[in-house]
């Protein structure tokens, strides 16, 4: 796609994965000359019907992750296992470097 062609959205829904789709779109959205960009991801594989989204109160509770590993696990559960899991030490980290500190917010 080049500025030529006259679009003015894009949608990417490459196969990657997160945080590497929104580096390729950060990196690409001004040079390709757009004036809207949006990662789908998944999103079109729901829309086609390959794919279920979550009942509404998984959803509105914040676990549709699980239904979406539950649904494909040979997939999904290393992307939710080791990022969970990172994104947790990271929070008892600073759990930790915070009651050190007194609970004092470093500035």
């Amino acid at each position: 796609m080049s500025r030529s062609s006259g679009a003015r959205l894009l949608f990417v829904a490459v196969a990657i994965t997160s945080p590497k789709n929104e580096n390729f779109i950060d990196h690409w959205k001004d040079r390709l000359g757009v004036d809207f960009v949006m990662g789908v991801g998944g999103t079109f594989d729901v829309v086609a019907g390959k794919v279920r989204r979550a009942p509404g109160w998984m959803q509105r509770s914040g676990l549709e992750w699980a239904f979406r590993v539950a649904q494909e696990p040979r997939r999904m559960w290393k992307r939710y296992f080791i990022t969970n899991n990172k994104f947790a030490l990271m929070l008892i980290k600073s759990r930790i470097a915070s009651v050190i500190s007194g609970g004092k917010r470093s500035q």
